[in-house]
Parts: structure tokens; sequence; C-alpha cells
């Protein structure tokens, strides 16, 4: 299963810094992405454009992980020669993982 079909997301960028937040539709789901959308996983998932770490920040009390990806924007907004230079595309990219 996709995590498209269990949880929605929402996309942040400051400077180089892409902050992808995924958040499940039912709280019962928040345990299995927990466990299986780990920081190692997103950083693999985005390696052709992630270049630093990937953290992982958990808010259970709303059924949602925040990921900050360092390193993801090709330098940031002004810098950056990507079509998508914000990196708001990068939420639905990462709702097509499997879970």
């Amino acid at each position: 299963m996709k995590l498209l079909e269990i949880a929605h997301s929402r996309t942040g960028d400051k400077g180089d810094i892409s902050n992808i937040s995924v958040i499940v539709y039912n709280m019962k789901d928040y345990e299995l992405i927990a466990d299986k959308i780990t920081a190692t996983r997103v950083k693999n998932f985005f390696k052709d454009i992630v270049h630093g770490d990937v953290l992982r920040y958990e808010i259970p009390s709303i059924g949602a992980l925040n990921f900050v990806m360092h390193g993801a924007l090709g330098g940031g907004v002004t810098r950056s020669l990507a079509i998508d230079p914000h990196g708001k595309t990068l939420s639905q990219f990462l709702l097509e993982i499997d879970v």
C-alpha cells in the first residue's frame, strides 16, 4: 500500500532545507507510519536530491511525522536551477513510498 492511502502531506522550505510533514487520516495508522517511515528511509528515498542530514520529529498527539531535509533544494530558492525550487512537489512524491 502507498503512504498516500493512509496519510496526507505538506511541504515547506527555508533556504536549502525542505520540511515535509506526513499526517495520518486515521490515528490507528500512526504506529504503522512511525515504524515504516524512518529518517533513513526518507533520506534513501530522496538520495538523488538530499545531500545533508534528514531529521525526523514525531508528533503523536496529531498523528504526524515531520522530516527536515538539509541540502535538499539545490542551494535554496534563489540559487536553485530546479523547476520546483521551493520543493512543493516533494511531499506528493514522498506519499508514493510503500508502507
